[in-house]
């Protein structure tokens, strides 16, 4: 069977699998490594210094395994549009026919339904089982996420997966960029896929819509500025400039992916894992209060299943007193007839 050949079973096999998307890259230093050691010395990771630790590894993937020749990477949509905008979630018991004025957080989608480092973990080895027993039971295998020291979005782009677009998120044309990358590296040697043309264009949505400006120039995130490192990786009190522009942001942010146009009518994901309704007993847009007032004993028993587990107890609590405060501020705001301001209004 010719590596072209195999491509071809590896492709099917990770469809079978239930993945969305699938591609090959040379297990090969990724491209690029020079603008992410600039990133680095610039101080653009902020607090995430695990960053620098393991560059060697992070940047070349034939180091996690030796007499690796390929990276197989995969896409899993986790999109679906149920409880999105500011509407209650029909599922708690806090829904009622009438309205609820109770200000409420937002929640990144990505964090609806399971963690899915462990969706993705599983179903990865279910697949690179499958491979060890279609291929060659001597081939080498190891899977990764997002944990392991990997410049995933690099190995996506160069297997086709998507481009990188402008908010320095992978973007597929059909799929549009809600959905998580897994790979795994393999001793097998498979033909490469070929990386997908740009299709960003002179679009610059995702930059104009950036409430904190994190976007700085195209395809360059300043994670110190973004909601979603402030919110989720940020351990210290948030810079008071940029509190006020979080919004009702509590767990991530989609601002920039909402507004991509290849967002438009992205299709829903199959997966019930990523649905709502998982361990996650939180909304979309949950009730301000009850982050506030989050116990301990709530965050280790309902937390333990969601991927909102990297946020710690007192992040997710002061992350929803500065919602709160960003509600009452444009509350008065509307009362008094002026105008919220600021770029986070793009998403409407």
């Amino acid at each position: 069977m010719t590596p072209a050949h195999r491509s071809d079973l590896v492709r099917q096999l990770a469809l079978d699998a239930g993945f969305d998307l699938a591609g090959i890259a040379r297990a090969r230093p990724v491209a690029h490594i020079d603008y992410f050691d600039d990133w680095l010395a610039g101080g653009c990771a902020g607090e995430m210094h695990y960053l620098n630790r393991h560059r060697h590894l992070r940047t070349d993937p034939a180091s996690l395994l030796p007499g690796a020749r390929s990276v197989i990477v995969v896409a899993d949509n986790y999109y679906h549009a149920a409880g999105a905008g500011s509407m209650p979630n029909p599922r708690r018991a806090d829904s009622t026919a009438t309205r609820d004025d109770r200000p409420r957080g937002r929640i990144a989608r990505y964090a609806w339904g399971l963690d899915y480092h462990r969706v993705l973990r599983k179903k990865l080895h279910q697949l690179a089982r499958r491979l060890h027993k279609v291929m060659d039971d001597s081939l080498q295998t190891r899977v990764c996420v997002d944990t392991a020291p990997i410049m995933e979005r690099e190995l996506a782009a160069a297997a086709g997966i998507g481009w990188i677009g402008k908010n320095t998120m992978v973007i597929h044309a059909e799929l549009g960029s809600f959905f998580f990358l897994g790979e795994i590296i393999t001793t097998l040697e498979l033909a490469p896929s070929g990386p997908a043309a740009d299709h960003c264009g002179s679009c610059t949505r995702c930059l104009d819509a950036c409430p904190t400006g994190a976007l700085i120039a195209p395809h360059k995130m300043d994670a110190r500025r973004c909601i979603a490192y402030l919110t989720i990786e940020h351990r210290s009190d948030i810079p008071a400039e940029l509190q006020r522009l979080t919004g009702d942001w509590v767990f991530g942010c989609d601002l920039c992916q909402e507004v991509c146009p290849y967002n438009r009518n992205p299709p829903t994901t199959s997966e019930p894992a990523y649905e709502l309704g998982g361990r996650n007993p939180f909304p979309p847009r949950p009730l301000l209060v009850e982050l506030m007032n989050l116990s301990a004993e709530q965050y280790r028993q309902h937390l333990s299943g969601s991927a909102m587990k990297r946020a710690t107890l007192g992040m997710l609590r002061r992350n929803a007193a500065i919602a709160h405060r960003n509600s009452r501020t444009a509350a008065i705001h509307c009362r008094n007839g002026v105008p919220r301001q600021g770029k986070g209004d793009a998403t409407g």
